[in-house]
């Protein structure tokens, strides 16, 4: 069981749009959005500004397409968000997100854009196994956005953490 307190009191949990292939020559981390990658993060980041999802903080991979996403949330949220871009994110383990999540005391709501396999280990450790696999049976689609927030723990539950909302594009 994995604990998080708050704040943050809301977390969401962005995997990245979908990207190209790599062209040869080129990194794994330099990457792009293909097109349809960049209609994904768009229609995201829409679906979650019409449900006024306003992350205080986003916290993005360096990645090329963890920007161009965090990009589209930042056009579709709010303009005053200035995404923070850590390298750690990038093949970071899932102990490396779950120690950056818990380090945003000054936030009640945080947004991580991040990569598979992590962001689907981080969103099973945060819920459980079976909410996650009842919420997403086919494993975390690109762009797919999930919304948690904190209800601390009661009796017959194992997580503190409730998924309340799953976008996909």
């Amino acid at each position: 069981m994995t604990t998080i307190t708050p704040p943050p009191s809301r977390i969401y949990l962005l995997r990245h749009a979908k990207s190209g292939w790599a062209e040869p020559g080129q990194h794994d981390f330099e990457r792009p959005l293909d097109n349809q990658g960049f209609a994904e993060a768009e229609i995201v980041a829409d679906k979650a500004a019409d449900r006024s999802y306003l992350p205080e903080i986003v916290i993005s991979s360096t990645a090329v397409r963890c920007r161009q996403t965090a990009e589209a949330i930042r056009r579709a949220v709010s303009e005053m968000i200035e995404p923070i871009y850590i390298d750690e994110l990038y093949n970071g383990s899932l102990g490396t997100y779950l120690a950056i999540l818990e380090g945003q005391k000054e936030s009640q709501s945080v947004m991580l854009i991040g990569h598979n396999p992590t962001m689907e280990e981080l969103l099973e450790a945060l819920i459980g196994s079976d909410q996650m696999i009842a919420t997403i049976p086919g494993g975390y689609p690109p762009a797919g956005l999930a919304v948690l927030d904190y209800r601390g723990f009661s009796a017959g539950t194992a997580t503190a953490w409730t998924l309340v909302d799953f976008l996909t594009a």
